[in-house]
């Protein structure tokens, strides 16, 4: 197998294209084109292009892939294949309200770093504050206030988002929005591509597209606690769309107009 067949591979199994692929190894979708697909010639033949050893370092790094199989000396791409994580195994804390009900505990901006240290603290867990949810029962939740426009136009600061928590990893379903507590991120929400049993990562993405929030990846063993968004609470109502607006002109114009042919009979 060709060395442009390999990265293929790779691209393939990890369920990406080459854009998504080219800004996980940090190089542009144009070198990955030109190394799996090639570069039309005169002759309508396609010429590749032979990748270099800084971009292979990369791709092993960043997609956690076995050296050996680029050498041709494993059939494994994934390095550690047998021993990725599929299980949060997680100490987690809840607290109960007179019932024996479930809390929702808040973490609010201001809580989240001490949340880091204290996430598996009764005491810790026990000072934030916490209510109950009657559409929220069927698992532990947790709600936590959102930072930052990373996610925007979907989420936005300031917004609430309910989190169910997620004790195995094969639970992710790629595409979904989660929060991911992290020892080095720390509270995170992202869209999430689960590549956990593939090379033993998870592929965290932002919604907002201007540029200043790249896609990056997570290994399992760096991850404390993973929460799927239920459900969302915004401040922010949400612009109409321009069909609305000319519907709400045209329905004004109709208006003013009725009521002028009005004054006029009358």
């Amino acid at each position: 197998m060709e060395i442009h067949d390999k990265i293929k591979r790779i691209i393939d199994e990890m369920k990406l294209n080459n854009n998504s692929f080219a800004k996980l190894i940090g190089v542009t979708s144009t070198t990955i084109d030109s190394i799996t697909i090639g570069r039309l010639q005169a002759d309508g033949e396609r010429k590749r292009t032979k990748p270099g050893f800084d971009l292979l370092q990369s791709i092993i790094t960043h997609c956690n892939i076995n050296p050996e199989y680029f050498f041709g000396e494993s059939e494994d791409i994934f390095a550690n294949k047998t021993s990725n994580a599929v299980t949060l195994h997680i100490p987690k804390v809840i607290t109960v309200n007179e019932d024996g009900d479930e809390n929702i505990n808040f973490v609010g901006v201001k809580a989240r770093a001490g949340y880091l240290d204290g996430y598996a603290d009764p005491e810790y867990m026990e000072s934030l504050p916490s209510f109950s949810m009657p559409m929220l029962k069927n698992g532990t939740f947790r709600c936590f206030e959102i930072k930052g426009n990373s996610m925007s136009t979907t989420i936005h600061d300031g917004d609430y988002l309910f989190g169910k928590y997620v004790d195995n990893f094969d639970d992710i379903l790629d595409g979904r929005i989660y929060v991911i507590v992290s020892k080095n991120d720390g509270v995170v929400v992202k869209r999430v591509l689960n590549r956990i049993r593939e090379s033993g990562k998870l592929i965290l993405k932002s919604d907002n597209r201007d540029g200043n929030y790249p896609m990056y990846s997570i290994y399992a063993e760096d991850i404390l606690e993973v929460w799927y968004a239920s459900m969302y609470a915004s401040r922010q109502m949400p612009d109409p769309v321009n069909i609305y607006e000319k519907l709400h002109a045209l329905e004004s114009k109709y208006y003013e107009l009725e009521e002028s042919l009005k004054k006029k009979l009358n």
